[in-house]
Protein backbone atom coordinates (compact mmCIF):
# COMPACT_ATOMS: atom_id res chain seq x y z
CA UNK A 1 0.00 0.00 0.00
CA UNK A 2 1.22 3.64 -0.96
CA UNK A 3 2.58 5.17 2.09
CA UNK A 4 1.63 8.63 2.46
CA UNK A 5 2.83 11.82 4.64
CA UNK A 6 -0.26 13.20 6.62
CA UNK A 7 -0.27 16.78 6.60
CA UNK A 8 -3.32 18.76 8.51
CA UNK A 9 -4.64 22.14 6.64
CA UNK A 10 -4.30 25.38 8.41
CA UNK A 11 -6.94 27.58 8.64
CA UNK A 12 -5.52 31.08 6.57
CA UNK A 13 -7.89 33.31 8.96
CA UNK A 14 -10.76 33.44 11.81
CA UNK A 15 -13.95 32.60 10.41
CA UNK A 16 -16.94 35.32 11.29
CA UNK A 17 -20.40 36.30 10.56
CA UNK A 18 -21.22 32.67 9.69
CA UNK A 19 -25.05 31.65 11.00
CA UNK A 20 -25.25 29.33 13.58
CA UNK A 21 -26.87 26.46 10.96
CA UNK A 22 -23.99 26.24 9.37
CA UNK A 23 -21.52 23.47 11.18
CA UNK A 24 -18.50 24.07 12.58
CA UNK A 25 -16.68 21.91 10.29
CA UNK A 26 -18.26 23.49 7.76
CA UNK A 27 -16.68 26.83 8.76
CA UNK A 28 -13.72 24.93 9.75
CA UNK A 29 -13.22 23.48 6.11
CA UNK A 30 -14.22 26.88 4.29
CA UNK A 31 -10.81 28.46 6.65
CA UNK A 32 -8.42 26.02 5.63
CA UNK A 33 -9.37 26.99 1.92
CA UNK A 34 -9.45 30.84 2.74
CA UNK A 35 -13.24 31.25 2.61
CA UNK A 36 -13.75 33.50 6.06
CA UNK A 37 -17.29 34.91 5.79
CA UNK A 38 -20.43 34.26 3.91
CA UNK A 39 -19.70 36.46 1.59
CA UNK A 40 -16.95 34.61 0.04
CA UNK A 41 -18.90 31.63 -0.21
CA UNK A 42 -21.74 33.53 -2.17
CA UNK A 43 -21.82 32.17 -5.81
CA UNK A 44 -24.14 34.90 -7.59
CA UNK A 45 -22.96 35.33 -10.85
CA UNK A 46 -23.29 39.14 -10.70
CA UNK A 47 -19.93 38.61 -8.51
CA UNK A 48 -18.02 37.58 -12.17
CA UNK A 49 -15.08 39.66 -12.81
CA UNK A 50 -16.09 41.79 -15.82
CA UNK A 51 -15.17 40.65 -18.89
CA UNK A 52 -14.01 43.63 -19.83
CA UNK A 53 -10.60 43.26 -17.66
CA UNK A 54 -9.74 40.28 -19.92
CA UNK A 55 -6.81 41.88 -22.78
CA UNK A 56 -7.52 41.43 -26.04
CA UNK A 57 -11.15 41.87 -26.11
CA UNK A 58 -12.31 44.93 -27.31
CA UNK A 59 -10.13 43.81 -30.74
CA UNK A 60 -11.72 40.58 -30.66
CA UNK A 61 -15.01 41.94 -30.01
CA UNK A 62 -15.05 44.56 -33.06
CA UNK A 63 -14.10 41.63 -35.50
CA UNK A 64 -16.69 39.93 -34.22
CA UNK A 65 -19.40 42.40 -34.81
CA UNK A 66 -17.88 42.87 -38.54
CA UNK A 67 -18.17 39.28 -38.96
CA UNK A 68 -21.91 39.40 -37.90
CA UNK A 69 -23.20 42.21 -39.73
CA UNK A 70 -21.28 41.32 -42.61
CA UNK A 71 -22.64 37.77 -43.17
CA UNK A 72 -19.50 36.00 -42.51
CA UNK A 73 -18.59 32.69 -42.57
CA UNK A 74 -17.65 32.06 -39.28
CA UNK A 75 -15.23 28.77 -38.15
CA UNK A 76 -14.64 27.67 -34.95
CA UNK A 77 -11.40 25.65 -34.74
CA UNK A 78 -11.90 23.75 -31.57
CA UNK A 79 -9.63 20.75 -29.63
CA UNK A 80 -10.30 17.35 -28.79
CA UNK A 81 -10.51 17.41 -25.47
CA UNK A 82 -13.44 18.11 -23.12
CA UNK A 83 -12.76 21.73 -22.59
CA UNK A 84 -12.34 22.23 -26.23
CA UNK A 85 -15.63 20.18 -27.22
CA UNK A 86 -17.71 22.35 -24.55
CA UNK A 87 -15.74 25.15 -25.75
CA UNK A 88 -16.30 24.83 -29.26
CA UNK A 89 -20.27 24.23 -28.16
CA UNK A 90 -20.29 27.03 -26.34
CA UNK A 91 -18.86 29.43 -29.22
CA UNK A 92 -21.69 28.10 -31.80
CA UNK A 93 -24.20 28.27 -29.92
CA UNK A 94 -23.04 31.39 -28.70
CA UNK A 95 -23.11 33.34 -31.85
CA UNK A 96 -25.67 31.93 -33.78
CA UNK A 97 -27.74 33.57 -30.46
CA UNK A 98 -25.85 36.82 -31.25
CA UNK A 99 -26.81 36.71 -34.52
CA UNK A 100 -24.10 35.35 -36.42
CA UNK A 101 -26.14 32.66 -39.21
CA UNK A 102 -22.94 31.44 -41.00
CA UNK A 103 -21.38 29.57 -38.28
CA UNK A 104 -19.42 26.22 -38.61
CA UNK A 105 -17.34 24.05 -36.53
CA UNK A 106 -13.63 21.95 -37.03
CA UNK A 107 -11.87 19.40 -34.47
CA UNK A 108 -8.97 18.56 -35.72
CA UNK A 109 -8.15 14.79 -35.20
CA UNK A 110 -4.74 14.27 -33.28
CA UNK A 111 -4.00 11.54 -35.56
CA UNK A 112 -3.88 13.93 -39.27
CA UNK A 113 -3.65 17.26 -38.03
CA UNK A 114 -1.97 17.08 -34.99
CA UNK A 115 -2.81 19.85 -32.12
CA UNK A 116 -4.90 23.27 -32.46
CA UNK A 117 -4.80 25.10 -35.76
CA UNK A 118 -2.13 23.75 -37.97
CA UNK A 119 -1.22 24.33 -41.21
CA UNK A 120 -3.29 20.61 -42.02
CA UNK A 121 -6.25 21.89 -40.59
CA UNK A 122 -6.47 25.05 -41.87
CA UNK A 123 -5.63 23.19 -45.12
CA UNK A 124 -8.65 20.74 -45.18
CA UNK A 125 -11.50 23.58 -44.13
CA UNK A 126 -14.16 23.53 -46.59
CA UNK A 127 -15.71 25.82 -47.94
CA UNK A 128 -13.28 28.65 -46.86
CA UNK A 129 -14.19 30.51 -44.33
CA UNK A 130 -13.80 34.33 -43.94
CA UNK A 131 -13.12 34.38 -40.07
CA UNK A 132 -11.78 31.93 -37.77
CA UNK A 133 -12.13 31.51 -33.68
CA UNK A 134 -9.92 29.28 -32.03
CA UNK A 135 -11.25 27.45 -28.96
CA UNK A 136 -8.65 26.65 -26.24
CA UNK A 137 -5.46 26.50 -28.72
CA UNK A 138 -4.29 28.75 -31.05
CA UNK A 139 -1.31 30.34 -28.65
CA UNK A 140 0.95 28.24 -29.98
CA UNK A 141 -0.31 27.97 -33.47
CA UNK A 142 2.33 30.62 -35.06
CA UNK A 143 1.89 28.35 -38.09
CA UNK A 144 -1.27 27.45 -38.17
CA UNK A 145 -2.46 31.14 -38.25
CA UNK A 146 0.41 31.82 -40.32
CA UNK A 147 -1.20 29.87 -42.72
CA UNK A 148 -4.82 31.04 -42.37
CA UNK A 149 -3.66 34.46 -42.86
CA UNK A 150 -1.81 33.70 -46.48
CA UNK A 151 -5.12 32.47 -47.52
CA UNK A 152 -6.83 35.67 -46.82
CA UNK A 153 -8.78 34.15 -43.18
CA UNK A 154 -8.96 36.19 -40.41
CA UNK A 155 -7.90 35.24 -37.08
CA UNK A 156 -9.32 35.45 -33.30
CA UNK A 157 -7.51 33.20 -31.18
CA UNK A 158 -9.31 32.53 -27.62
CA UNK A 159 -6.62 30.55 -25.31
CA UNK A 160 -5.78 29.67 -21.86
CA UNK A 161 -2.52 27.90 -22.17
CA UNK A 162 0.84 29.48 -21.56
CA UNK A 163 2.10 31.31 -24.29
CA UNK A 164 5.96 30.57 -25.92
CA UNK A 165 8.58 32.74 -27.00
CA UNK A 166 6.60 33.55 -29.86
CA UNK A 167 3.17 34.83 -30.40
CA UNK A 168 1.39 33.79 -33.57
CA UNK A 169 -0.01 37.25 -36.06
CA UNK A 170 -3.76 36.77 -34.96
CA UNK A 171 -6.07 39.66 -35.61
CA UNK A 172 -6.76 39.45 -31.91
CA UNK A 173 -6.07 37.27 -29.04
CA UNK A 174 -7.93 36.59 -25.78
CA UNK A 175 -6.03 34.61 -23.25
CA UNK A 176 -5.89 35.55 -19.39
CA UNK A 177 -2.48 34.14 -19.39
CA UNK A 178 -0.57 36.39 -21.58
CA UNK A 179 2.19 38.13 -20.17
CA UNK A 180 1.08 41.42 -19.97
CA UNK A 181 -2.69 40.35 -19.38
CA UNK A 182 -4.01 42.18 -16.38
CA UNK A 183 -7.37 39.98 -15.79
CA UNK A 184 -7.54 38.95 -12.20
CA UNK A 185 -8.22 35.38 -12.75
CA UNK A 186 -5.45 33.27 -14.39
CA UNK A 187 -7.87 29.81 -13.94
CA UNK A 188 -10.43 30.29 -16.50
CA UNK A 189 -10.69 27.08 -18.94
CA UNK A 190 -10.77 27.50 -22.70
CA UNK A 191 -14.98 27.19 -22.87
CA UNK A 192 -14.37 29.88 -19.70
CA UNK A 193 -12.27 32.30 -21.65
CA UNK A 194 -14.86 31.73 -24.93
CA UNK A 195 -17.91 32.48 -22.34
CA UNK A 196 -16.34 35.49 -21.71
CA UNK A 197 -15.71 36.76 -24.95
CA UNK A 198 -19.53 35.82 -25.76
CA UNK A 199 -20.21 38.00 -22.55
CA UNK A 200 -18.56 40.95 -23.95
CA UNK A 201 -19.89 40.67 -27.76
CA UNK A 202 -23.33 40.79 -26.05
CA UNK A 203 -22.62 43.78 -24.17
CA UNK A 204 -21.16 45.82 -27.82
CA UNK A 205 -24.33 44.73 -29.48
CA UNK A 206 -25.76 45.79 -26.38
CA UNK A 207 -24.52 49.08 -26.23
CA UNK A 208 -24.87 49.55 -29.79
CA UNK A 209 -28.96 49.15 -29.83
CA UNK A 210 -28.97 45.57 -31.30
CA UNK A 211 -31.63 44.46 -28.75
CA UNK A 212 -33.57 47.95 -28.97
CA UNK A 213 -36.93 45.60 -29.88
CA UNK A 214 -35.84 43.33 -26.72
CA UNK A 215 -35.33 39.40 -27.03
CA UNK A 216 -31.38 39.81 -25.53
CA UNK A 217 -30.62 36.26 -25.47
CA UNK A 218 -29.53 34.95 -22.27
CA UNK A 219 -25.97 33.44 -21.85
CA UNK A 220 -26.93 31.95 -19.07
CA UNK A 221 -27.94 28.72 -20.79
CA UNK A 222 -24.76 28.00 -21.62
CA UNK A 223 -23.23 27.29 -18.30
CA UNK A 224 -24.03 23.81 -17.93
CA UNK A 225 -21.27 23.56 -20.97
CA UNK A 226 -18.92 25.82 -19.31
CA UNK A 227 -19.42 24.37 -15.96
CA UNK A 228 -18.11 20.53 -17.38
CA UNK A 229 -15.65 22.10 -19.27
CA UNK A 230 -13.88 23.63 -16.49
CA UNK A 231 -14.24 21.14 -14.58
CA UNK A 232 -13.26 18.32 -16.65
CA UNK A 233 -9.92 20.44 -17.27
CA UNK A 234 -8.86 20.60 -14.08
CA UNK A 235 -8.32 24.34 -13.70
CA UNK A 236 -7.77 25.95 -10.61
CA UNK A 237 -11.01 26.09 -9.22
CA UNK A 238 -10.76 29.71 -7.86
CA UNK A 239 -13.54 32.44 -6.88
CA UNK A 240 -14.30 33.10 -10.13
CA UNK A 241 -14.67 29.72 -11.25
CA UNK A 242 -16.40 28.89 -8.71
CA UNK A 243 -19.24 30.93 -9.67
CA UNK A 244 -19.23 29.85 -13.22
CA UNK A 245 -19.25 25.96 -11.80
CA UNK A 246 -21.71 26.34 -9.29
CA UNK A 247 -24.14 28.53 -11.97
CA UNK A 248 -23.89 25.48 -14.94
CA UNK A 249 -24.46 22.85 -11.79
CA UNK A 250 -27.56 25.09 -10.60
CA UNK A 251 -28.92 24.62 -14.25
CA UNK A 252 -28.27 20.98 -14.46
CA UNK A 253 -30.32 20.21 -11.27
CA UNK A 254 -33.14 22.03 -11.86
CA UNK A 255 -33.44 20.24 -15.40
CA UNK A 256 -32.51 23.20 -17.36
CA UNK A 257 -29.39 22.02 -18.85
CA UNK A 258 -28.53 21.35 -22.75
CA UNK A 259 -29.91 17.81 -24.19
CA UNK A 260 -26.61 16.57 -24.32
CA UNK A 261 -25.45 17.08 -21.13
CA UNK A 262 -28.37 15.88 -19.48
CA UNK A 263 -27.85 12.65 -21.64
CA UNK A 264 -24.62 11.81 -20.61
CA UNK A 265 -25.59 12.86 -17.03
CA UNK A 266 -28.01 9.87 -17.30
CA UNK A 267 -25.36 7.44 -19.37
CA UNK A 268 -23.35 7.81 -16.37
CA UNK A 269 -26.34 6.73 -13.98
CA UNK A 270 -25.75 10.41 -11.99
CA UNK A 271 -28.54 12.03 -10.50
CA UNK A 272 -29.71 14.87 -11.97
CA UNK A 273 -31.20 16.54 -8.81
CA UNK A 274 -28.21 16.13 -6.56
CA UNK A 275 -25.43 16.69 -9.40
CA UNK A 276 -21.98 17.58 -7.57
CA UNK A 277 -18.50 18.63 -9.55
CA UNK A 278 -17.03 15.61 -8.98
CA UNK A 279 -19.81 14.11 -10.90
CA UNK A 280 -18.70 16.10 -13.90
CA UNK A 281 -15.10 15.59 -13.50
CA UNK A 282 -15.39 11.69 -13.21
CA UNK A 283 -18.40 11.03 -15.11
CA UNK A 284 -19.50 13.50 -17.81
CA UNK A 285 -16.00 14.52 -18.85
CA UNK A 286 -14.46 11.02 -19.46
CA UNK A 287 -17.10 10.09 -21.70
CA UNK A 288 -17.04 13.65 -23.99
CA UNK A 289 -12.88 12.68 -23.53
CA UNK A 290 -12.72 9.32 -24.93
CA UNK A 291 -14.21 10.49 -28.35
CA UNK A 292 -10.97 12.90 -29.03
CA UNK A 293 -8.67 10.10 -27.84
CA UNK A 294 -9.98 7.46 -29.85
CA UNK A 295 -12.40 8.38 -32.43
CA UNK A 296 -13.25 12.19 -33.96
CA UNK A 297 -14.37 14.05 -31.31
CA UNK A 298 -16.76 15.60 -33.76
CA UNK A 299 -19.15 12.95 -31.91
CA UNK A 300 -19.42 14.90 -28.50
CA UNK A 301 -19.41 18.27 -29.94
CA UNK A 302 -22.10 17.07 -32.07
CA UNK A 303 -23.79 15.48 -28.51
CA UNK A 304 -23.52 19.19 -27.02
CA UNK A 305 -25.19 20.64 -29.99
CA UNK A 306 -28.34 18.90 -30.54
CA UNK A 307 -31.40 20.05 -28.67
CA UNK A 308 -33.21 16.92 -29.38
CA UNK A 309 -32.78 14.63 -26.48
CA UNK A 310 -33.68 11.34 -27.90
CA UNK A 311 -30.50 11.90 -30.78
CA UNK A 312 -28.71 13.41 -27.48
CA UNK A 313 -29.15 9.89 -25.52
CA UNK A 314 -27.45 7.91 -28.89
CA UNK A 315 -24.68 9.63 -28.70
CA UNK A 316 -24.23 9.83 -24.85
CA UNK A 317 -24.64 5.69 -25.24
CA UNK A 318 -22.22 5.85 -28.49
CA UNK A 319 -19.78 7.77 -25.87
CA UNK A 320 -20.42 5.86 -23.21
CA UNK A 321 -19.28 2.98 -25.42
CA UNK A 322 -16.20 4.76 -26.79
CA UNK A 323 -15.52 5.42 -23.15
CA UNK A 324 -15.40 1.79 -22.08
CA UNK A 325 -12.99 0.85 -24.80
CA UNK A 326 -10.92 3.69 -23.40
CA UNK A 327 -11.15 2.01 -20.02
CA UNK A 328 -10.07 -1.10 -21.18
CA UNK A 329 -7.23 -0.07 -23.41
CA UNK A 330 -5.94 2.32 -20.50
CA UNK A 331 -5.90 -0.64 -18.26
CA UNK A 332 -4.06 -2.87 -20.32
CA UNK A 333 -1.27 -0.18 -21.06
CA UNK A 334 -0.75 0.84 -17.33
CA UNK A 335 -0.39 -3.12 -17.08
CA UNK A 336 2.17 -3.23 -19.47
CA UNK A 337 4.16 0.20 -17.92
CA UNK A 338 4.10 -1.09 -14.43
CA UNK A 339 6.30 -4.21 -15.89
CA UNK A 340 8.87 -1.66 -17.46
CA UNK A 341 8.68 0.44 -14.29
CA UNK A 342 10.48 -2.42 -12.88
CA UNK A 343 14.07 -1.17 -14.37
CA UNK A 344 12.56 2.68 -14.33
CA UNK A 345 12.77 1.95 -10.55
CA UNK A 346 16.24 0.23 -10.61
CA UNK A 347 18.00 3.22 -12.18
CA UNK A 348 16.72 5.24 -9.41
CA UNK A 349 15.06 7.64 -12.00
CA UNK A 350 13.51 10.76 -11.27
CA UNK A 351 11.91 11.92 -14.26
CA UNK A 352 10.33 9.26 -15.28
CA UNK A 353 9.61 8.33 -19.38
CA UNK A 354 8.36 5.56 -20.70
CA UNK A 355 7.57 4.74 -24.14
CA UNK A 356 5.94 1.08 -25.84
CA UNK A 357 5.45 1.21 -29.69
CA UNK A 358 2.50 -0.40 -29.19
CA UNK A 359 0.61 2.33 -27.24
CA UNK A 360 -2.29 4.50 -28.18
CA UNK A 361 -1.24 7.58 -28.71
CA UNK A 362 -4.55 8.91 -27.33
CA UNK A 363 -4.28 7.54 -24.06
CA UNK A 364 -0.74 7.38 -22.69
CA UNK A 365 -1.93 11.18 -20.62
CA UNK A 366 -4.14 8.86 -18.66
CA UNK A 367 -1.09 6.17 -18.37
CA UNK A 368 1.22 9.31 -17.35
CA UNK A 369 -1.32 10.49 -14.74
CA UNK A 370 -1.90 7.29 -13.24
CA UNK A 371 1.84 6.52 -12.64
CA UNK A 372 2.70 9.77 -11.22
CA UNK A 373 -0.07 9.07 -9.03
CA UNK A 374 1.56 5.73 -7.98
CA UNK A 375 5.27 6.78 -7.53
CA UNK A 376 4.55 10.15 -6.97
CA UNK A 377 7.16 11.77 -9.72
CA UNK A 378 7.19 13.69 -12.84
CA UNK A 379 6.17 11.09 -15.38
CA UNK A 380 6.01 11.52 -19.43
CA UNK A 381 4.38 8.86 -21.60
CA UNK A 382 5.42 8.30 -25.05
CA UNK A 383 3.41 6.42 -28.07
CA UNK A 384 4.16 6.68 -31.71
CA UNK A 385 2.12 9.76 -33.27
CA UNK A 386 0.03 7.54 -35.67
CA UNK A 387 0.03 3.88 -37.02
CA UNK A 388 1.51 5.37 -40.10
CA UNK A 389 4.19 7.77 -38.18
CA UNK A 390 5.99 5.26 -36.30
CA UNK A 391 9.03 7.63 -37.09
CA UNK A 392 7.46 10.51 -34.45
CA UNK A 393 6.77 10.22 -30.83
CA UNK A 394 4.26 12.17 -29.15
CA UNK A 395 4.07 12.14 -25.66
CA UNK A 396 1.61 13.33 -22.59
CA UNK A 397 3.35 14.49 -19.09
CA UNK A 398 2.33 14.79 -15.76
CA UNK A 399 3.72 16.37 -12.78
CA UNK A 400 3.77 16.85 -9.12
CA UNK A 401 3.97 19.90 -6.81
CA UNK A 402 7.17 21.24 -7.18
CA UNK A 403 8.02 20.89 -10.89
CA UNK A 404 6.81 23.14 -13.54
CA UNK A 405 6.28 20.22 -16.42
CA UNK A 406 6.22 23.15 -19.02
CA UNK A 407 9.09 25.41 -17.80
CA UNK A 408 10.82 21.57 -17.75
CA UNK A 409 10.15 20.88 -21.26
CA UNK A 410 11.37 24.97 -22.09
CA UNK A 411 14.23 23.73 -20.24
CA UNK A 412 15.27 20.70 -22.01
CA UNK A 413 14.64 22.84 -25.23
CA UNK A 414 16.88 25.41 -24.35
CA UNK A 415 19.42 23.29 -23.84
CA UNK A 416 19.05 20.69 -26.74
CA UNK A 417 17.71 22.67 -29.69
CA UNK A 418 16.07 20.74 -31.95
CA UNK A 419 15.47 17.72 -29.27
CA UNK A 420 11.86 18.25 -29.15
CA UNK A 421 9.59 18.74 -31.97
CA UNK A 422 6.60 20.74 -30.14
CA UNK A 423 5.60 21.32 -27.02
CA UNK A 424 3.17 23.36 -24.89
CA UNK A 425 0.93 23.14 -21.41
CA UNK A 426 0.61 23.88 -17.95
CA UNK A 427 2.21 23.67 -14.62
CA UNK A 428 1.15 19.99 -13.93
CA UNK A 429 0.21 18.95 -17.54
CA UNK A 430 1.94 19.06 -20.83
CA UNK A 431 2.28 17.62 -23.99
CA UNK A 432 5.08 17.23 -26.63
CA UNK A 433 6.34 15.40 -29.75
CA UNK A 434 9.41 14.58 -30.73
CA UNK A 435 11.64 11.78 -32.91
CA UNK A 436 11.57 8.63 -31.95
CA UNK A 437 15.51 7.86 -32.88
CA UNK A 438 15.59 10.93 -29.99
CA UNK A 439 13.46 8.96 -27.36
CA UNK A 440 16.51 7.86 -25.28
CA UNK A 441 18.72 10.93 -25.22
CA UNK A 442 15.01 12.72 -24.10
CA UNK A 443 14.59 10.24 -21.17
CA UNK A 444 18.08 10.98 -19.61
CA UNK A 445 17.87 15.17 -20.29
CA UNK A 446 13.81 14.29 -19.00
CA UNK A 447 15.61 12.86 -15.52
CA UNK A 448 18.46 15.50 -15.51
CA UNK A 449 16.64 18.37 -15.35
CA UNK A 450 14.14 16.50 -12.62
CA UNK A 451 17.08 15.69 -9.91
CA UNK A 452 18.49 19.68 -10.68
CA UNK A 453 14.73 20.53 -9.48
CA UNK A 454 13.56 18.05 -6.58
CA UNK A 455 14.49 17.03 -3.58
CA UNK A 456 13.74 14.22 -0.90
CA UNK A 457 11.19 15.97 0.15
CA UNK A 458 9.15 16.91 -3.26
CA UNK A 459 9.14 13.01 -3.72
CA UNK A 460 7.53 12.85 -0.69
CA UNK A 461 3.59 12.17 -1.49
CA UNK A 462 1.62 13.79 1.04
CA UNK A 463 -1.92 13.68 2.13
CA UNK A 464 -3.34 17.29 3.35
CA UNK A 465 -6.86 16.42 5.51
CA UNK A 466 -8.92 18.86 7.62
CA UNK A 467 -7.84 17.05 10.68
CA UNK A 468 -10.35 14.65 12.65
CA UNK A 469 -14.44 15.10 12.60
CA UNK A 470 -15.27 15.36 16.46
CA UNK A 471 -16.85 12.54 17.98
CA UNK A 472 -20.60 12.17 17.01
CA UNK A 473 -19.79 14.74 13.92
CA UNK A 474 -20.07 12.48 10.68
CA UNK A 475 -23.86 12.83 10.67
CA UNK A 476 -26.28 12.89 7.47
CA UNK A 477 -26.57 16.62 8.21
CA UNK A 478 -22.86 17.28 8.22
CA UNK A 479 -22.99 15.28 4.61
CA UNK A 480 -25.86 17.47 3.50
CA UNK A 481 -23.77 20.58 4.44
CA UNK A 482 -20.34 19.53 2.94
CA UNK A 483 -21.83 18.33 -0.49
CA UNK A 484 -23.89 21.81 -0.47
CA UNK A 485 -20.61 23.63 0.51
CA UNK A 486 -18.77 22.99 -2.88
CA UNK A 487 -18.09 22.88 -5.93
CA UNK A 488 -15.09 21.96 -5.18
CA UNK A 489 -12.50 20.37 -7.28
CA UNK A 490 -8.66 21.47 -8.27
CA UNK A 491 -7.28 23.74 -5.84
CA UNK A 492 -10.18 23.89 -3.78
CA UNK A 493 -10.57 19.82 -2.86
CA UNK A 494 -12.98 18.09 -1.15
CA UNK A 495 -12.67 18.07 2.84
CA UNK A 496 -11.18 15.15 4.20
CA UNK A 497 -10.63 13.95 7.60
CA UNK A 498 -8.65 11.65 9.42
CA UNK A 499 -9.41 9.31 12.81
CA UNK A 500 -8.54 6.81 14.09
CA UNK A 501 -10.71 3.73 14.25
CA UNK A 502 -11.19 -0.28 15.17
CA UNK A 503 -12.20 -2.02 12.26
CA UNK A 504 -15.51 -3.84 13.80
CA UNK A 505 -15.95 -6.30 10.68
CA UNK A 506 -15.17 -6.41 6.92
CA UNK A 507 -15.61 -7.82 4.05
CA UNK A 508 -15.07 -7.86 0.19
CA UNK A 509 -17.16 -6.17 -2.56
CA UNK A 510 -16.73 -7.47 -5.93
CA UNK A 511 -12.78 -8.81 -6.23
CA UNK A 512 -11.21 -5.81 -5.32
CA UNK A 513 -13.18 -3.30 -3.21
CA UNK A 514 -13.44 -3.40 0.46
CA UNK A 515 -17.03 -2.31 2.86
CA UNK A 516 -15.63 -2.01 6.20
CA UNK A 517 -17.44 -1.19 9.88
CA UNK A 518 -15.07 1.51 11.74
CA UNK A 519 -16.01 2.02 15.33
CA UNK A 520 -14.83 5.30 16.57
CA UNK A 521 -13.09 4.49 20.20
CA UNK A 522 -13.85 7.97 22.00
CA UNK A 523 -17.84 7.20 21.50
CA UNK A 524 -18.48 3.61 20.40
CA UNK A 525 -20.51 4.53 17.50
CA UNK A 526 -20.03 2.49 14.24
CA UNK A 527 -19.66 3.77 11.13
CA UNK A 528 -20.68 2.39 7.56
CA UNK A 529 -17.31 2.71 5.47
CA UNK A 530 -16.32 1.78 1.35
CA UNK A 531 -12.80 1.57 -0.20
CA UNK A 532 -12.58 1.22 -3.98
CA UNK A 533 -10.10 -0.64 -5.17
CA UNK A 534 -7.88 -1.78 -1.47
CA UNK A 535 -8.05 -5.16 -1.56
CA UNK A 536 -4.92 -7.02 -1.80
CA UNK A 537 -5.71 -10.38 -0.39
CA UNK A 538 -4.68 -9.28 3.21
CA UNK A 539 -7.13 -8.32 6.05
CA UNK A 540 -7.54 -4.52 7.04
CA UNK A 541 -5.52 -3.51 9.84
CA UNK A 542 -7.66 -4.09 13.32
CA UNK A 543 -6.66 -0.82 14.52
CA UNK A 544 -6.18 1.98 11.68
CA UNK A 545 -6.10 5.61 11.03
CA UNK A 546 -8.09 6.35 7.88
CA UNK A 547 -8.12 9.58 5.55
CA UNK A 548 -11.86 9.70 4.43
CA UNK A 549 -14.35 11.70 2.70
CA UNK A 550 -18.15 11.98 4.30
CA UNK A 551 -20.79 11.46 1.64
CA UNK A 552 -24.12 10.55 1.35
CA UNK A 553 -24.94 6.78 0.26
CA UNK A 554 -28.57 6.97 -1.32
CA UNK A 555 -30.09 3.32 -1.17
CA UNK A 556 -33.02 2.91 -2.87
CA UNK A 557 -34.37 6.23 -1.65
CA UNK A 558 -32.79 6.49 1.92
CA UNK A 559 -30.13 8.39 2.67
CA UNK A 560 -27.39 7.69 4.96
CA UNK A 561 -24.04 9.08 5.91
CA UNK A 562 -20.93 6.90 4.90
CA UNK A 563 -16.97 7.33 5.10
CA UNK A 564 -15.43 6.79 1.81
CA UNK A 565 -11.80 5.60 2.75
CA UNK A 566 -9.22 7.49 0.74
CA UNK A 567 -5.76 5.58 2.67
CA UNK A 568 -6.00 3.48 5.56
CA UNK A 569 -2.68 2.49 8.03
CA UNK A 570 -1.98 0.80 10.64
CA UNK A 571 -1.98 3.19 13.79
Amino acid sequence: MKVLSLRRRVPQGMPGGWSNAVHPVVQQVYAARGVLSPEQAEYRLARLLSPQQLGGMHEAVALLIEAIRGDWHIMIAGDYDCDGATGTAVAVRGLRMLGAKHVDYAVPNRFIHGYGLSPALVESLEPRPQLIVTVDNGVASVAGVAAAKAQGIRVIVTDHHLPGEQLPEADAMVNPNLADDAFPSKALAGVGVMFYLLLALRGALREQGAFADGGEPDLSTLLDLVAVGTVADLVPLDFNNRVLVEAGLRRLRSGHGCAGVTALVEASSRSLATLCASDLGYAVGPRLNAAGRLEDMRIGVECLLTDDIAQARRYAELLSSINQERRELQAAMVAEAEVMLSHTIETDAIGVALYEPTWHAGVVGLVASKLKERLHRPVIAFAPASEEMTEELRGSARSIAGFHIRDALAMIDARHPGLIARFGGHAMAAGLSLKTEDYARFAEAFDAIAREWLDEDHLQAVQLTDGELPAGAATLDLARQLRAAGPWGQAFPEPLFDNLFECASWRVMGDKHLRLHLRDPRDGSVHDAVMFNAYEGTPPPSVLRAVYELVINDWQGRESARLLLRYIEPA
